[in-house]
């Protein structure tokens, strides 16, 4: 009788996408393009380009932009029918799917090749994050999802970003991976959730929140500016530059 070895489980890592992966947002982007495709009323994009630019002239943070954002989209969402969302996911998927950043895009490379399973756990529409997801060769993924019924969007959402940590725990449950050396990379306050569960944090251009986080964690930071990354680790309560392309 021959006796089969065991599967090895494998690592993990897993990536936000939006900011940390792709430049810009991808869920602000579908909305974008939902509106040039004449899918939006012109007047609610207005609003929504309004407060984009109230946000980009620091005159407002980013939350209370992307608010309106969301609260419009959502409004708009139950006039659509699902082809229309399709084809702005594809639109935008055709246009940002590399315009990524280089420190994260070669660290998902690095990773496979280390044999690690890769995820993806996105605020963004599972129709634009399963395009990403499966152009950057993503094991698995967790995304929003707009409930569809009779023909039409019903207005009811499951938002991934909502609960980062249930989301990747269902990944890992799923997929039978372990925690030792699992890695966790993103870039804002709502992944916290993530690297607080992972061995391996990296906060990625953090904004402030994640930043005041990691440093009182004493997370390892990146920051990637124009053609440049600096990898910055804690030793002894400070921050030193450990590493530069």
């Amino acid at each position: 009788m021959t006796n089969t070895p065991p599967t090895k489980i494998r690592q993990f890592a897993v990536f936000d996408l939006d900011g940390t992966l792709i430049r810009w947002q991808l869920y602000h982007s579908v909305a974008d393009t939902l509106a040039r495709l004449g899918h939006m009323d012109p007047k609610l994009h207005r609003r929504i380009k309004d407060a984009r630019m109230v946000w980009k002239r620091r005159s407002g943070g980013f939350a209370d932009y992307e608010k309106e954002l969301i609260a419009i989209y959502d409004r708009t969402i139950t006039s659509l029918d699902r082809s229309q969302l399709e084809e702005a996911a594809q639109v935008v998927f055709d246009e940002y799917k590399d315009q990524s950043y280089t420190y994260t895009r070669d660290l998902i490379a690095e990773l496979k090749q280390k044999n690690y399973l890769i995820f993806a756990i996105s605020g963004s529409q599972q129709e634009i994050v399963a395009n990403i997801a499966k152009h950057y060769g993503f094991d698995d993924f967790a995304a929003s999802v707009y409930e569809y019924s009779d023909g039409k969007f019903t207005g009811k959402k499951q938002v991934a970003a909502w609960d980062k940590k249930g989301a990747l725990d269902g990944l890992i449950a799923r997929h039978n991976v372990t925690r030792k050396d699992s890695l966790a990379i993103g870039d804002s306050r709502s992944d916290v959730a993530l690297l607080e569960n992972v061995e391996i944090p990296i906060a990625f251009n953090p904004d402030k929140s994640l930043f005041t986080t990691a440093k009182d964690a004493g997370w390892k930071i990146v920051l990637e500016r124009k053609n440049m990354i600096y990898e910055l680790e804690q030793k002894n309560g400070k921050y030193e530059l450990v590493k530069t392309n």
